[in-house]
């Protein structure tokens, strides 16, 4: 509980040990990745290949900071993929093509976001529902309110949305931009006020928060209700970049959301959050995605990739794999004559 406090106050500091091992381990195998994708499958990292990359990476990388925020309280949100489909569906159906109403249409998507969000945190921090079971039924809450706006139909971008997300700037496609503003605002927030080291703290400890008189239940709101918003920015970002989305276009991004998150090195059972290795683990798994597809690998081959990346990264970050070759080499020594 003394950690706690120090934490809190700011006179514990993160230890950069963590930070790096999750930073270098993601940024080594993205580098690593990249090289062989130009060995075996150089398409995949042509200029085309990458404009087109980049804004699905930085799509992702938004949705999965909005999950890194609930992880770090030790939850976890599977309504990612009916916000992000919902915030779709508004800004394309309620403009109907027309861009004079894309604006009350995006002030419409955040109230659906900060509404969800809040239902969310009552239903996790107030009532004290399992996660997963709370987060499953908003996404069918959302998926219904899509489905009564849209009709399951898609509709056709409007032109200023299409130039915002979908345009580039200086060479460099908006959507990146929309994603580093992202990582900043959630990195200054996690790491620079007050407020984040209680919400780190909260997410490490939140008996020993309780007990130092930290507003636990509004905290771990208050993720859910942030990352909702996130997810809503993502959508809105998806509306932008594809000329006609689907209404389900959110559903490919729930397990890549949590997958980003684990690679990144944020613990699943809360705590300190690592914003900027998030964001290159959706750099890492999407390329990943792009170099698998050069190969010609078929779309449920992809998936399993996707799991498979998953559980490397748990594995990566939860087992002591030190230990292990500690005391493989201590048996392989007895058994030696």
């Amino acid at each position: 509980m003394a950690d706690a406090t120090k934490r809190e106050t700011g006179l514990l500091k993160s230890s950069p040990v963590n930070v790096s091992k999750g930073l270098i381990t993601i940024g080594s195998a993205t580098v690593l990745l990249l090289i062989i994708s130009g060995i075996f499958a150089p398409s995949s990292i042509s200029p085309t290949s990458l404009s087109a990359m980049l804004p699905v990476a930085s799509v992702l990388a938004i949705a999965g900071l909005g999950q890194m925020l609930v992880v770090q309280q030790g939850g976890i949100d599977l309504s990612v993929a009916g916000a992000m489909s919902l915030a779709v569906v508004i800004v394309t159906h309620v403009p109907d093509g027309n861009s004079g109403m894309l604006g009350p249409a995006v002030l419409l998507a955040i109230a659906f976001a900060i509404a969800a969000g809040i239902v969310n945190g009552l239903m996790i921090g107030g009532l004290g529902l399992n996660p997963i079971i709370a987060t499953l039924g908003t996404n069918a809450l959302l998926y219904g309110l899509n489905l009564a706006i849209s009709g399951g139909r898609p509709r056709i971008t409007t032109t200023l949305l299409a130039s915002i997300g979908g345009g580039s700037t200086a060479g460099m496609p908006n959507a990146v931009f929309f994603a580093l503003a992202a990582l900043l605002l959630v990195a200054v927030f996690v790491k620079r006020t007050v407020a984040g080291r209680r919400f780190e703290v909260i997410g490490d400890n939140p008996r020993a928060a309780r007990a130092m008189g930290l507003r636990v239940k509004l905290h771990q709101t208050s993720a859910y209700i942030w990352a909702q918003l996130l997810y809503c920015g993502a959508g809105i970002l998806i509306a932008g970049i594809t000329s006609q989305p689907i209404a389900y276009a959110g559903d490919t991004y729930l397990l890549p959301s949590v997958a980003v998150v684990v690679l990144g090195g944020t613990s699943l059972l809360g705590g300190r959050g690592f914003a900027i290795p998030t964001v290159i683990a959706a750099i890492f798994l999407q390329q990943l995605n792009q170099f698998v597809f050069s190969l010609g690998v078929s779309s449920a081959i992809q998936i399993i990739i996707q799991a498979a990346a998953l559980a490397v990264g748990v594995s990566l970050y939860t087992v002591n794999w030190a230990a292990i070759w500690t005391a493989l080499t201590r048996r392989t020594r007895a058994v030696t004559p």
